[in-house]
Parts: structure tokens; C-alpha cells; sequence
């Protein structure tokens, strides 16, 4: 998706390396049938969808089965399943954009989700040639839904843990299934689930089964705080009975297709929270135009432009580093051979790459949409309480993705594993760069940075990643292997790897949008940019101070501090101002504007 050829940039190297903008995609990089997918999915959510979603939060699953019909025969479930089996097989971000659009839908979009994604993906990717051709073409028309089995009672981070047995039966031609799955989205009208069990109680591998199979049925629905309008059930398998052909990948490899389906899981998930950030900020800026206090509009007070401004900011950064991550897939995918590009293993392979982004794009994105559902919620005053009104039912949906695809504690212990994982295989040279830096850090002199747009920023996303070097570095030296049980620390770690990689987004999106149309027509990009960069900066320097407050005592402890502060020097900008001017923008056009 890049306008230049590249070689294929590798998981996590964002942290090590000088990425130029040229090299990564963003949203102004849409071309007009990117433009014009979005418009066909939006006009389906808003005239089809948004009618009845009172209905369907009612439980009326009928029109949600009649509804995803309808989407596919719009080839809206379609774009990630190859054409020689019924689908579209768009590229990555087409998918994105049609997951970003659904977002607007509700607990609906869930149900959407959970079908195109987690439900056909493993089939997608893992199937033989005669599971795809049974269910992928039913699955991408519509006329047939997918779920997705894989949490327990009993197993829900600790997905290996799973009690589901699979043995086969004497005849040697069907499994017979045992357990339970709990919290199944899609489970009341799904007829296909991909289902995890342990054959012989050990071996930890997926199936197909179908709602039909004997043994197979689903408990009442839960009530939950939020997501409503989605099907959630307990699916019960008692001695069912399922056909040795539909076990899915190979015995004992059930694993590889979970992690590898949590990988686009949590990147979806990601670009999901985007459609529903910036649904949550439009309906603030026209609820704040509209609302009268003390004889003007609250949209005149300067604190409600503040949470405006922080909305936008927030959002800018999340679309801009998850979109970032959709090129990588496109780029990683598109160095494939024609062969390997129909091998689902090898684009699943090649997505699992970016495991590191995809974790920071799921714990970054579910916090921004519940940041924005909450200022939401808030400039809504009393109003925002009230359950006619919108933001009520974003808010009570958005707090369920922090938990989904993993939890977002689980996703930062991952972030900092997965790196450390990929120094000790040699494919990251991360140790190096720690040790170079030691050397660096005792004789570096402050740096004069140039006043031309960006060039603040650079800077201090230069010395960002020269702190994570520094906090990463030092735990690794200090605990070694015990670095796993200092949970404190890794978070901490992840974090900073988080705003590292939105940072360095945000200033490669505004710098290639400022190199093709100029200054005057990305301020806003710009303004965003300054301000993010500058408040993430801060959070850095928060949590590298007290993880090294944590890890080091005495002499060592004010050494490093020193250092710290060293790495940390610049001239704050006036964020104030600026997110006025960010405000100023929003209220104008009453929705998120770039």
C-alpha cells in the first residue's frame, strides 16, 4: 500500500529504527473505491441498520439475521473470504474500513464482527480445501452465521486451559465433544461455530461443528451491562457428535489458529473503536452547539472545547497508528507469492508478524473510545444519563473492549514479552542498541532543536524511544528471567511502547500530508500532532520514572534519574491555545475533521 518500494518492515522495529513517512500508509492514502466501500457500508448501517436498532437491543434477533443477509448480499461479509470461494478477497484495509463504518451500528456491529472475523477467519485461513468450499461460500453470502468458541467458565486469559474434551468415537468417524463455551457471541441464531477441545483431554485442537450436530445446543441469553443487541450464550456440547473431517488445522495445533485469529481480533477490535470514537465526538460537538447554559451555548466554555479537543486528539492518534498497522498487513501480504497469498497460513504467518502492533492497537483504541464515550457522556450533561440518548448506549458498549481479544492487562504484559522474545531471537537488535546507548547516555550534550513544523516532536519522539531503550534495558539487566513476574514494570514498558508507535504515527501522517498538500490545509493534523505528542511525552517520562524508582536504589537510583532528566529536557508548548484551535474546528463541522 506504500508509494514506494520497501523492504518488509519487521514487527516492533518502529522502536529501533527511523521510519520515513513516504513508507507508511494512512487514511489520506484511500483510493476512490477504498472511498466509495465506506460510503456503500455507511448508507447500509444508517438507512438499514439504524432504524431497528431499538429492536434489535430488545433481543429481536431476526432482523440481526435478516440484517447480515442483507449485508451480504451488498458483498459486505465478503472482503476477507478469496473469490474462489464466494467472496470479494479485498485487501486488508477495504476490510478495515467496512469494520470502522459498522462501528456506528452498535451491538450490531458486533454481531458483524464476530461473524467476519473470530467466526469465518479460521476456516478462512486453516481450512482445507473442502472446508472452505462447505462453508465459506453460505458464510460470505449471509446465508449462513458464524460463531466462535474458545472461552470456558473456567479459561478465559488462560485459553489453553480449556476443559472441552474431543474423543473419537470407536467407528473412527466422528468426535464426541463435552463441555461447555460460555459468553458466544452470535451463539442464538449461528448455525457454524469454530469450537476448541482437547482431544483425549490433552491435545488442544479446533473444530467445525454445526448448530445441527447432535449434542449441540446453547443456554439462555446473559444480561449484560452493555451490548445488548448482541446474542451472548452458553454453548453446551454433550456427547456431540462431530465428524472427523471438520476437525480444523492439525491435532494438537489448536493454538496456532487461536493466537493467530487474536492477532486480526485485536486489530479489528482497533479499528472498530475508531468508527466509534468519532461517532461518540460528533454527537458531543453538536449536543455542546446546541445546549444553552447561562444564556450561551456550552460550546463557548473553554473547558467543554478542552474535552472536544482531547477527543479529536485521541482519535487522530488511534486512526492514525491502526491504519498504520492495516499497511504493514498490505505491505507484509503483498511481498508474497501468488501461491503463498492463497495459503491462509502464510497470510495469517504474515499478520501474526505484527503481533506487537496489533496489542498496542487494541488496548490504544478501546481506551480512546472509552475516554471519548465518557467525555461524551459528560458534556452531555444529565442528558448523557438518559437512555434516549445515544452517547448512554455507547458508553454502556464501549467498557467490553477493554476485556474482549484478550484483556488490555494481558495485551501489555504481551507487548514487551513478544519484544524480548524477538531480541533473544536475534530478529530485533534491541540488546545492542541498550548497550550503545549506555555508552551514549553518559556523554550526551543537550541538543539544539530547530523551530520548522515537526521538528519539536521528532525530537521528542528521538529521546522517547531512547527512554524505552533505557527502562527496557534496565529491567532486563536487573531481573533477567524473573522480568516476567514484575508486572509493574512490563506495563509500564508497554506503555511507553504504545506512545511511541502513536507519536511517531501521528508525525508520519502529518508529515506526508504536509509534503502533498501543504501547511495551511493540515493545521488541524498539526495542531493534533503538537498536542499529542507533547502530553505523551509527559506520560513517558511518568512511567520511566517510576519504573526506575521501582528497579534501582542509592547512587545507581540518582544516576539514572539524572539521565532521565537529560532525555526528558525541551520547552513545553502551550497545549492550552492549541486545543482551542483544535475545538474551534470541531464545533464548526459538528463531527471529527482532519
Amino acid at each position: 500500500m506504500s508509494e514506494t518500494k520497501q523492504e518488509v518492515v519487521k514487527g516492533g522495529s518502529f522502536l529501533i529504527e527511523d521510519v520515513a513517512a513516504e513508507s507508511v500508509f494512512t487514511p489520506e492514502d484511500f483510493t476512490e473505491e477504498h472511498i466509495m466501500i465506506g460510503k456503500t457500508t455507511e448508507e447500509f448501517v444508517i438507512n438499514e441498520v439504524g432504524p431497528h436498532i431499538e429492536e434489535i437491543e430488545k433481543h429481536n434477533f431476526d432482523i440481526s439475521r435478516r440484517l447480515l443477509s442483507e449485508a451480504g448480499e451488498l458483498g459486505l461479509l465478503g472482503a476477507d473470504v478469496p473469490e474462489e470461494y464466494g467472496g470479494l478477497g479485498l485487501d486488508k484495509i477495504s476490510s478495515s474500513i467496512i469494520t470502522e463504518k459498522f462501528a456506528r451500528a452498535g451491538a450490531f456491529s458486533l454481531s458483524y464482527g464476530a461473524h467476519v472475523g473470530i467466526g469465518s477467519l479460521p476456516i478462512v485461513f486453516f481450512g482445507n480445501h473442502e472446508q472452505k468450499s462447505k462453508y465459506l461460500p453460505s458464510l460470505a453470502s449471509g446465508e449462513k452465521i458464524a460463531a466462535y468458541a474458545l472461552t470456558e467458565p473456567g479459561s478465559g486469559s488462560d485459553a489453553l486451559g480449556a476443559k472441552t474434551t474431543a474423543v473419537l468415537n470407536e467407528a473412527g468417524t466422528h468426535y464426541v465433544l463435552n463441555g461447555e463455551k460460555q459468553w458466544i457471541t452470535n451463539s442464538a441464531f449461528a448455525d457454524v461455530f469454530v469450537v476448541y477441545a482437547k482431544i483425549d483431554g490433552e491435545h488442544f485442537t479446533a473444530f467445525i461443528v454445526e448448530k445441527e450436530y447432535e449434542g449441540v445446543s446453547t443456554g439462555p441469553e446473559e444480561k449484560k451491562m452493555g451490548i445488548k443487541g448482541s446474542s451472548t450464550r452458553t454453548l453446551i456440547l454433550e456427547d456431540a457428535l462431530v465428524p472427523k473431517e471438520n476437525l480444523l488445522g492439525e491435532v494438537g495445533k489448536g493454538h496456532v489458529i487461536a493466537f493467530n485469529i487474536l492477532n486480526v481480533g485485536r486489530y479489528k477490535l482497533g479499528i472498530g473503536t475508531i468508527g466509534g470514537s468519532k461517532r461518540a465526538l460528533e454527537l458531543a460537538a453538536k449536543y455542546a452547539n446546541e445546549r444553552k447554559q447561562f444564556k450561551q451555548p456550552i460550546a463557548r466554555f473553554t473547558l467543554i472545547q478542552e474535552k472536544l479537543a482531547n477527543m479529536a486528539t485521541a482519535t487522530y492518534a488511534a486512526e492514525s497508528s491502526i491504519y498504520r498497522t492495516g499497511g504493514l498487513f498490505e505491505d507484509r501480504l503483498g511481498g508474497l507469492s501468488e501461491e503463498e497469498q492463497k495459503d491462509g497460513r502464510e497470510v495469517a504467518k504474515g499478520i501474526a508478524e505484527y503481533a506487537i502492533e496489533c496489542s498496542l492497537n487494541k488496548v490504544f483504541g478501546s481506551e480512546t473510545l472509552d475516554y471519548c464515550a465518557d467525555e461524551a457522556v459528560q458534556i452531555h450533561g444529565g442528558y448523557g444519563f438518559m437512555a434516549e440518548y445515544e452517547v448512554e448506549r455507547i458508553y454502556r458498549d464501549s467498557r467490553i473492549n477493554r476485556i474482549f481479544e484478550g484483556t488490555n492487562e494481558i495485551n501489555r504484559l504481551l507487548v514487551p514479552g513478544t519484544i524480548l522474545r524477538k531480541a533473544m531471537k536475534g530478529e530485533l537488535p534491541l540488546l545492542e542498541k541498550a548497550m550503545k546507548l549506555q555508552e551514549e547516555l553518559m556523554m550526551m550534550m543537550p541538543e539544539e532543536v530547530g523551530t520548522e513544523p515537526l521538528e519539536q516532536e521528532k525530537y521528542l519522539l528521538k529521546m522517547a524511544k531512547k527512554i524505552f531503550l533505557m527502562v527496557a534495558g534496565t529491567g532486563a539487566q536487573k531481573y533477567q528471567q524473573k522480568l516476567q513476574h514484575e508486572q509493574e514494570i512490563l506495563s509500564n514498558v508497554a506503555d511507553i511502547v504504545s506512545e511511541v508507535f502513536s507519536m511517531e504515527s501521528v508525525i508520519l501522517r502529518t508529515e506526508k500530508a504536509i509534503g502533498k498538500t501543504g501547511l495551511e490545509k493540515n493545521n488541524q493534523k498539526l495542531l493534533m500532532t503538537q498536542v499529542f505528542c507533547q502530553e505523551a511525552f509527559n506520560r513517558i517520562e511518568a512511567h520511566a520514572k517510576e519504573s526506575l524508582v521501582a528497579m534501582e536504589e542509592g547512587d545507581s537510583l540518582r544516576t539514572m534519574i539524572s539521565i532521565l532528566r537529560k532525555l526528558t529536557r525541551h520547552t513545553p508548548i502551550n497545549v492550552i491555545t492549541k486545543k482551542r484551535e483544535i475545538a474551534e474546528v470541531v464545533l464548526a463541522e459538528e463531527s471529527y475533521v482532519v
